[in-house]
C-alpha cells in the first residue's frame, strides 16, 4: 500500500493554569490566572542563601526588585510581556529576608579558586557552598528551606569551569602533598588499593567534573536540596560595569530576565506553573539519557539514566547501572535487554506507585539514536500486554529546510509526514502570537521517528509538540526541543558529576536543572 506525503500544521498546544483555565502562551495564563493551585499557593517562599557578605546585599536588592511590576523593554511589543512581580503572578510572597543565610568567606573562596590544580580547586570551591548548606540540613532540620540560592562572585565563573585556568595575582597557594595527576589517580583507584586512606581520598577528586554548577548540584543530590545557581552579575547587572559605563554582561531585558528567573524558582521551590490542558489519560513518556562516566575509575563506563515525564507534567529522574554501552558508531548507545529492563522497571514501578499500582496505557520512550530490538524488547517486559511501548528517535537536522512566500520564515508547528513512521516537525518558527520567529536562521525540524512499535505518526508528533512547552527553567512560548530530551546532556553531566558508593533513589526533576 503506498503512502501519500503530506504537509499539515499541528494546532499549537494549550497550557492549563489555575481554575482550569487554557492558554497558548505561559505568560499570558500566568499573568491572567496565576500557576496550577498546590502547596505553595498563598504561602512564603522559604528561600536559603549560601553567598559573601556582598551576594547577601545583592540579594535583598534583587529580592526588593523582583517583588515589583518591571516594565517591559518594548511596550507595543507582543514578544515583550510586563513583569507584574513575583507574588502577583503566583500567589507566593518572595522574602525580603531569606530564612537561612550561611555566609561564605571571600578570602576562603579566593584562596579556593586560586590553587593551581584545577581538580582541587573546584572541588575546594564547590565545598564551601555545599558543605555549608549539609552542615546546616544536620543542624537545622526543623528550618525547612524550599530553594537554596548559591550565589556565587564573576571568578566562580570564570575559574572554575571546564577548560578554566588557574587565577593569576590570588593567594599563593602551596601544593598539598598527596597532590597527583589524573593518570596517577586512576591508577590508584583502579589497579592499585593504595596505602592509606589519604591517598584515595586525594585521587578520589579527580574523579569531579571540573565544573562547579554541575558538582554543586551533583554533591547535593544525596540531602535532596533543590539549588539555584546564580552570577552575582545577574542579579545586578548594573553593579558590574566595564570601562565605559555598560554591563560586564550582555543579559534579556530585565523584565524578560524576571519572567524566567522567577519561573525556575517557582519550580525548583516545588511548585508547579502549568501543564499541558488536553492531555490522554494513562500517557507516560521517557527521556533517555546517555553520558561517559568520567567519574567512575573503571575506563570507558557509560552512565545511563532516564526522564519520566506524566501528563500532569511532573517529572522525576532515575539512574541505571553503569557499564560499557558503546556501540560501534561514536557516541552511540545501547543496553542490553536485561540493563535496558532494570532501567525501564524503575519509571514503571514509578508510574504504579503514583496512579494506584496501574501500568501506564501508552509508554513513549524518546532518544537520540535508534533502540535496538534487544533495549525494546527489555522495556516491553516491564509492563503488560496490553501497555502500546513506543520508541522514538528524534534529532535536530540542520539539513532540511522549508521554505513560504513572504518575509516571514515557516509557522512553528509545521509537520512534513514522509511515511507513516517518519516525519519532519518544526517546533521553531514564526509564532502569530509573538508576531515574530525568534531566530536568525532558517528554522531547522526535528526528524521524528517511529522505530520501534506502533503508533499514529501526527499524535507523536503532536505530543512532542506540547512537551515543548513544558520547559520551566523559562518562561518562553515554546522550546525547540521536547522536555524528555531537552536537558538529557545537562541530567547525563549531574548525574556523572560526582563518584558515588550508594545508588542513587529516584529524584524529582527540579534537583537537575
Amino acid at each position: 500500500m503506498s503512502f501519500t506525503p503530506r504537509l499539515i500544521e499541528i494546532a499549537e498546544p494549550e497550557l492549563q493554569f489555575a481554575f482550569g483555565q487554557a492558554v497558548a502562551h505561559p505568560k499570558d495564563g500566568l499573568s491572567l490566572y496565576g500557576p496550577l493551585r498546590g502547596s505553595l499557593t498563598g504561602s512564603r517562599l522559604r528561600i536559603g542563601i549560601v553567598a559573601t557578605e556582598r551576594g547577601r546585599q545583592i540579594y535583598g536588592k534583587f529580592a526588593e526588585r523582583l517583588s515589583k511590576p518591571i516594565a517591559p523593554a518594548k511596550p507595543d511589543d507582543p514578544n515583550h510581556t510586563l513583569f507584574p512581580g513575583f507574588q502577583a503572578i503566583f500567589g507566593v510572597e518572595w522574602p525580603s529576608q531569606p530564612v537561612a543565610y550561611l555566609e561564605i568567606d571571600p578570602a576562603d573562596l579566593d584562596a579556593a579558586i586560586s590553587m593551581p590544580d584545577r581538580h582541587q580547586a573546584i572541588h575546594k570551591a564547590v565545598s564551601l557552598y555545599s558543605d555549608a548548606i549539609a552542615q546546616h540540613l544536620r543542624d537545622d532540620a526543623e528550618a525547612h528551606v524550599d530553594l537554596w540560592m548559591a550565589i556565587v562572585p564573576e571568578d566562580v565563573h570564570k575559574y572554575c569551569r571546564p577548560q578554566s585556568k588557574s587565577k593569576k595575582g590570588g593567594p599563593e597557594q602551596v601544593a598539598p602533598a598527596a597532590l597527583m595527576d589524573k593518570k596517577q589517580a586512576t591508577r590508584l583507584l583502579t589497579n592499585e588499593p593504595g596505602l592509606f586512606e589519604e591517598d584515595a581520598k586525594s585521587a578520589e577528586i579527580y574523579l569531579y567534573e571540573l565544573d562547579f554548577h554541575n558538582q554543586l548540584k551533583a554533591r547535593l543530590l544525596e540531602h535532596r536540596a533543590a539549588v539555584q545557581v546564580l552570577r552575582e552579575t545577574t542579579m545586578a547587572p548594573e553593579e558590574f560595569l566595564n570601562k565605559i559605563g555598560k554591563p560586564l554582561r550582555a543579559l534579556q531585558d530585565p523584565a524578560t530576565l524576571a519572567w524566567n528567573l522567577a519561573t525556575t524558582c517557582y519550580f525548583k521551590a516545588g511548585g508547579k506553573p502549568w501543564q499541558l490542558a488536553y492531555v490522554r489519560p494513562g500517557v507516560c513518556y521517557v527521556g533517555v539519557v546517555f553520558k561517559q562516566d568520567a567519574s567512575n575509575p573503571e575506563p570507558g563506563m557509560v552512565c545511563c539514566g532516564a526522564q519520566m515525564f506524566l501528563e500532569s507534567g511532573d517529572g522525576v529522574v532515575f539512574k541505571g547501572t553503569p557499564g560499557q554501552f558503546k556501540s560501534e558508531k561514536e557516541d552511540d548507545f545501547h543496553l542490553p535487554r536485561d540493563k535496558a529492563k532494570a532501567l525501564m522497571s524503575l519509571v514503571v514501578e514509578a508510574y504504579r506507585r503514583g496512579h494506584g499500582g496501574e501500568a501506564p496505557k501508552e509508554l513513549f520512550i524518546h532518544g537520540k539514536t535508534r533502540f535496538s530490538y534487544e533495549e525494546w524488547e527489555g522495556f516491553r517486559e516491564t509492563v503488560p500486554p496490553e501497555t502500546n511501548v513506543v520508541c522514538v528517535r528524534i534529532r535536530e537536522d540542520s539539513g532540511v529546510k522549508l521554505y513560504r512566500h513572504g518575509p516571514s520564515a515557516i509557522a512553528r508547528g509545521m509537520a512534513w509526514i514522509k511515511s507513516e513512521t517518519r516525519g519532519y516537525l518544526w517546533t521553531k518558527g514564526y509564532v502569530s502570537r509573538l508576531q515574530t520567529y525568534a531566530g536568525r536562521e532558517v528554522p531547522s525540524p526535528l526528524t521524528i521517528e517511529i522505530v520501534r512499535g506502533n503508533a499514529d505518526i501526527e499524535q507523536v508528533m503532536g505530543d512532542v509538540l506540547g512537551l515543548t512547552k513544558l520547559n520551566y527553567n523559562a518562561c518562553i512560548y515554546g522550546d525547540g526541543v521536547p522536555v524528555t530530551l531537552r536537558f538529557a546532556d545537562t541530567v547525563g553531566e549531574i548525574l556523572t558529576a560526582a563518584p558515588r558508593t550508594e545508588d542513587l533513589p529516584p529524584l524529582p526533576f527540579r534537583y537537575y536543572i
